[in-house]
């Protein structure tokens, strides 16, 4: 008698037309016995073999379902829990919650393979409309679907996305808050004596992220150079709350040369933490390297520095101030003084330019009327 082919068995095949076929055995007719095979094409052989492994790992696993039978909930667990092992645990979560408090409740029961444009613009006009979701709120939801749904049409369980097209109301672009220049001397001042007042003249001065100057390590920074190598970042994961260095936002390191200050600021306190690791003495413990951290040489928590800082600028006055804007104050601040878009930009860390420019635009048109009023002062005065 021949031995049957196991389920989970595949293989590729290229067709006339260039395209890739992928057949593999999905089960048995309970009737007949007859292998139950599925088809799928794909554009690239490579993509053809990916999706043999992982619906190959599906069936082992027994959490395959037939595409025609399979609704967009069910989709949404497999997508959530086969393929997002690339991205980070913050990007994770935040994917989970998006699935779970917005687009289950109400698309969830839908097939997949009849799921339409007009349902996915419907669950976007209720976010909007009914439960009063921000627009940014609102595209990060729909980013999530249409992310999920190419995955499915890459699979070849749909025939194209329907999340494309869909109408999103308009992001408003928040205004840019910074610390008003009459107070920055004021809150220099207060950060001489403060605890944590190294990480926020830091802050205001290099335009790190929180996250960043938390995870700053000794051996990033090169007091010879006057440099700060930017490369990881101390992040909290909400699930289990613990901390862990993990890379940088858009993961590329970066170096920062500080102004002298900043590099006087630090050497100070690396003198101050020398003296905090004699007091503590057998309890010191930095196992990361921190360049920040409690006096017995553990990690700072993100919500202490920020509480902290929140009473310090409500001292001055500006209770409003966001710890964010100090890096708003940072960028603004270079580009008044006279640094260059690419130079800021590197500076912060944003992936592009254009995203720089887009954001402190403003600012460059100040300097660009500014830069005429001068031009006119010269003229006038030349002009005889």
């Amino acid at each position: 008698m021949p031995k049957r082919a196991p389920n989970g068995n595949g293989c590729i095949t290229q067709r006339k037309d260039g395209s890739w076929m992928v057949k593999v055995t999905t089960g048995r007719d309970t009737g007949t016995g007859k292998p139950i095979y599925k088809y799928t094409y794909h554009k690239s052989q490579k993509e053809a073999r990916e999706h043999l492994r992982q619906i190959t790992a599906t069936i082992d696993k027994g959490t395959y379902q037939e595409p025609s039978k399979m609704t967009l909930a069910v989709w949404l667990d497999i997508w959530l829990s086969e393929y997002l092992d690339a991205v980070k645990p913050a990007t994770a979560y935040s994917y989970k919650a998006q699935v779970t408090n917005h687009i289950k409740p109400t698309l969830g029961a839908v097939k997949l393979q009849k799921l339409t444009p007009h349902q996915v613009q419907g669950l976007c006009n209720k976010l909007f409309r009914e439960r009063g979701l921000s627009a940014k709120s609102i595209k990060n939801i729909h980013g999530v679907l249409h992310t999920a749904l190419r995955q499915a049409l890459k699979n070849g369980y749909i025939l194209s996305n329907p999340a494309d097209g869909t109408t999103l109301p308009r992001v408003e672009k928040p205004e840019i808050e910074t610390l008003p220049e009459d107070k920055i001397a004021a809150f220099i001042e207060q950060t001489k004596s403060h605890k944590f007042g190294t990480i926020y003249f830091v802050t205001l001065f290099t335009g790190l992220r929180q996250s960043e100057a938390l995870g700053l390590t000794w051996d990033c920074v090169d007091f010879d150079k006057g440099t700060l190598l930017v490369r990881r970042q101390l992040v909290k994961n909400k699930l289990t709350s613990e901390y862990t260095m993990q890379t940088l936002k858009n993961d590329k390191p970066r170096a920062v040369a500080p102004a002298r200050a900043v590099m006087q600021r630090i050497w100070l306190h690396r003198r101050e933490q020398n003296e905090q690791r004699l007091q503590a003495g057998e309890l010191w413990a930095n196992p990361m390297n921190l360049v920040f951290t409690n006096p017995t040489g553990g990690h700072l928590v993100h919500l202490m520095v920020y509480k902290h800082y929140k009473r310090l600028v409500a001292e001055l006055g500006i209770p409003e101030m966001r710890f964010h804007d100090l890096r708003h104050t940072y960028a603004v601040n270079a580009l008044q003084s006279g640094d260059d878009i690419k130079t800021v930009q590197v500076n912060l860390g944003h992936h592009t330019a254009a995203f720089t420019l887009d954001t402190y635009g403003h600012v460059t048109e100040e300097m660009k009327q500014a830069s005429a009023d001068r031009m006119e002062q010269f003229i006038q005065a030349h002009a005889g």
